[in-house]
C-alpha cells in the first residue's frame, strides 16, 4: 500500500517541478535569445520482489525448509532527472537599433556545435550569451542591458563612446574610438554549457573556443536585428496542460490510496 503513496507522490513533485520549467520557459518568450529548457524523466530503480515461505517435505517428521520465489519486479515512481538547454537558432526581428546585434550560426564542424557572444561577469570572468540586446554605457563601454561588458576577440572591453557605431556582417565594431572584433565564442558540444541567469552561460565542459581561429566555424552578425527566443508558446501551453492533467491524476491515486487506508484503520480493524 504504501508503495503506491510514494509512486503516486513522486510523480506529483516531478510534474510540479515540469510545471516550474514551463512557466520559466513561458516567461522568457520574449527574451532575446534565451534558449529554453528540456526536462528529461526517469524512473527510480526498480525493487525485485521475493516470496519467502517454508516448505514441507514429504516423511514421518514434517520436516520444512526455508523456500523463496521471485515475484516479480516493481517501480517505485518517476524524478525530474535535469533541465538542459535546447540550441538552436532563433528567428531575427528587425530593431532597427544600433546597439542590437544578432549571431547567426552558418555551418558548424560538430554536431552540437554553437556560437556565442563573449561577455564579462562581475568579477571578471569569462562568460557566454547569445542576447544581443546591448546597449552602451555612461562611459562609452559596450554592454549587455544587466551592464556586463561585452568583450572584443583579445577579452577587452570594446568602447564605441557613442550609440551610433557600425558593425559588419563578420562582427567589426567600428566607431570613433575603437576599431576591432566581437568576441565570438564557439562550443564544439553546446550542451556542456550551464545556465547561470541573466542570460548568461559558463562552461564546466570541454574548453571553449575562439570561433575566429576555427576555420570550419562560420556565422554572421547582423546590426539592427535581434535573435528571438527559441520558445514556442502553444507548445509549451500544451505541456503545461498535459502536465497539469497528469499531476491530478496521481492526486487521485493518493486520495484512492487514502481513502483504503481509511477503512483499513477505522474500519475493518474495528472491534465490535
Amino acid at each position: 500500500m504504501l508503495r503506491g503513496y510514494n509512486a503516486a507522490g513522486a510523480g506529483m513533485i516531478a510534474q510540479q517541478r515540469y510545471q516550474d520549467t514551463l512557466s520559466n520557459n513561458m516567461s522568457n518568450a520574449l527574451t532575446p535569445g534565451y534558449k529554453s529548457d528540456r526536462s528529461t524523466f526517469r524512473a527510480f530503480p526498480e525493487m525485485l520482489i521475493r516470496a519467502y515461505d517454508q516448505q514441507q517435505l514429504p516423511g514421518k517428521n514434517n520436516s520444512k525448509i526455508p523456500n523463496n520465489y521471485r515475484v516479480g519486479a516493481i517501480n517505485t515512481g518517476v524524478y525530474m532527472q535535469e533541465d538542459t538547454p535546447y540550441f538552436n537558432q532563433g528567428d531575427l526581428r528587425d530593431t532597427g537599433i544600433a546597439t542590437d546585434l544578432a549571431l547567426v550560426n552558418g555551418d558548424m564542424p560538430d554536431e552540437n556545435g554553437f556560437t556565442f557572444y563573449t561577455v564579462a561577469n562581475e568579477d571578471g570572468e569569462a562568460r557566454y550569451t547569445r542576447n544581443g540586446n546591448f546597449t552602451v554605457d555612461s562611459e562609452g563601454f559596450l554592454t549587455t542591458t544587466e551592464g556586463h561588458y561585452v568583450l572584443d576577440n583579445e577579452n577587452n572591453r570594446i568602447q564605441t563612446g557613442t550609440e551610433q557605431f557600425e558593425v559588419t556582417e563578420n562582427g567589426q565594431v567600428i566607431s570613433p574610438f575603437d576599431n576591432t572584433l566581437l568576441g565570438i565564442a564557439y562550443h564544439p558540444n553546446a550542451n556542456d554549457l550551464v545556465k547561470e541567469g541573466e542570460n548568461l552561460f559558463r562552461n564546466e565542459g570541454e574548453a571553449v573556443q575562439n570561433a575566429r581561429e576555427n576555420a570550419e566555424v562560420n556565422f554572421s552578425v547582423y546590426q539592427g536585428q535581434l535573435e528571438r527566443s527559441n520558445v514556442d508558446p502553444q507548445q509549451v501551453m500544451t505541456e503545461m496542460m498535459r502536465s497539469y492533467r497528469l499531476f491530478e491524476i496521481n492526486q487521485q491515486v493518493v486520495k484512492t490510496y487514502d481513502k483504503s487506508m481509511d477503512m483499513a484503520a477505522n474500519q475493518i480493524g474495528r472491534i465490535n
